[in-house]
């Protein structure tokens, strides 16, 4: 079909705000390639900074753009994304493509975002060893000027993802619990560890701590209220002396009394009922999702959890054989890139000393390439993880096995995220409407966010 026939088929069909792209498979994968085409090539920044791209471009619907998910849906993808290992925002472009257009434009949108800087680090890797020693001052001083603003750059997009995060005080205190918490320790396990307690706390808030609360200011109100009523009672009766006062006179004291107090009374019962109200929230005061289609292209749930377990069960298996004497280097590159894809959560922070043991350690890279290496992928669009390319390439430099450690590399590192990232968004299309789900991912979402002023610290 000719070009100008396809993007006249694809006018026509343009779906509405939030929903899929339900034309044939050449439709969306036009679809796919009209909205990505671009960032694989202008995304510097690191996550953060990719976060923000794609709420604009998918969210927003800049540049005149139909939006394809909508902002509960964003923050639900990211707080899933953040959770699992892997590149948080290269499971994130994968995501939101396979809600809009399904698996194979996914596919593509994958390749479209990650290949650029995959490529530009793979011909890094090439002439490596042209390079001296020592940098040109002119080269340092543009390095060094690219990651002092990438710096900046990631710290604006910081703050612009907190303020969307930030939507009560409890996910304000959470965003700064993330952002506390994570400096003073970086480890494995650590990042996973501080979105969970996130999660948990906004379940116990919004399912029981939050009418809890609310129950208790409005008795507390109400007690403050009754001993006001009964000052002003006391004042009233105190002003007249008791050795004046008569029986008749009481009496109508007492009774013009009693009627203010149940003209008080009865004035304050509906406002007492209103504070309470306005205190308590109702059972569905956790955001609902709004009219998203994410069932056109959904996984079903049962061949989400048989990806799921397929994983565990190929990393038991690779961890396994990875465990025994004289493996090919080929097979160790894959199985420390597929162990570093699987057990990475928190991106560049831990990925780097992580992979520095992984392949600096055993003698498959010099310390020079790899800081080298590390310094120049800072500088270049697209997702961090592509450093693996360039390792990989060096770990086999060897002619024609460059070009295979690369792609081992590549797919070691993006792998199990991705595939993680498939499985589990089968679940969550089904549990997204739960509350306790949905409180979870809100709470993960600011504590990941968090994070990222951690990262910002980190650079």
């Amino acid at each position: 079909m000719p070009l100008s026939a396809i993007f006249r088929s694809l006018q026509s069909n343009r779906p509405d705000a939030y929903q899929a792209m339900k034309g044939g498979l050449g439709l969306r994968l036009w679809e796919v390639v009209a909205n990505y085409w671009d960032l694989g090539f202008t995304s510097f920044g690191g996550p953060p900074v990719h976060f923000q791209i794609m709420r604009k471009r998918f969210v927003d619907g800049e540049g005149g753009r139909i939006p394809w998910i909508d902002d509960q849906t964003y923050q639900e993808l990211f707080a899933i994304c953040q959770a699992l290992p892997g590149p948080g925002s290269t499971k994130f472009a994968f995501c939101v493509a396979l809600i809009h257009a399904g698996f194979i434009p996914a596919v593509l949108a994958f390749l479209i975002w990650s290949l650029p800087g995959a490529i530009g680090m793979f011909a890094l890797a090439l002439g490596v060893e042209r390079i001296g020693e020592v940098l040109p001052n002119p080269v340092y001083a543009l390095l060094s000027g690219l990651n002092a603003s990438t710096v900046g750059i990631i710290a604006v997009a910081a703050v612009q993802l907190a303020e969307k995060s930030i939507t009560d005080p409890l996910t304000r205190m959470l965003v700064i619990l993330g952002a506390c918490a994570g400096l003073p320790y970086n480890a494995l396990w650590y990042f996973p560890l501080l979105m969970a307690i996130g999660g948990i706390i906004t379940i116990f808030w919004d399912l029981w701590g939050r009418a809890k609360f609310g129950r208790m200011r409005a008795r507390f109100n109400r007690k403050n209220r009754n001993e006001q009523r009964e000052a002003e009672e006391s004042t009233a009766s105190g002003a007249v002396p008791l050795e004046t006062r008569n029986p008749t006179r009481d009496g109508g004291l007492q009774r013009r009394v009693a009627s203010r107090a149940e003209a008080s009374g009865a004035d304050t019962a509906p406002t007492t009922g209103d504070s309470a109200e306005e205190i308590i929230p109702e059972a569905d005061a956790t955001p609902q999702p709004q009219g998203i289609d994410t069932t056109s292209h959904g996984i079903p749930v049962k061949v989400g959890i048989l990806i799921i377990i397929g994983f565990f069960v190929s990393f038991i298996a690779l961890m396994a054989v990875r465990g025994l004497d004289n493996t090919p280097l080929e097979f160790d590159l894959f199985a420390n890139m597929y162990l570093a894809g699987t057990i990475i959560f928190g991106g560049g922070p831990v990925v780097i000393p992580l992979l520095h043991e992984y392949v600096v350690e055993p003698g498959w890279v010099s310390s020079r390439d790899f800081l080298l290496g590390l310094a120049i992928i800072q500088a270049f669009p697209g997702p961090n993880f592509n450093f693996a390319v360039y390792l990989g390439a060096l770990a086999l430099n060897r002619g024609s096995s460059s070009v295979l450690g690369a792609f081992l590399g590549f797919l070691g590192i993006f792998f199990p995220g991705i595939t993680l990232s498939i499985g589990v968004q089968s679940i969550w299309r089904v549990l997204r409407t739960k509350p306790a789900v949905i409180s979870l991912l809100r709470g993960v979402n600011s504590t990941a966010v968090g994070l990222v002023f951690t990262a910002v610290y980190r650079l």
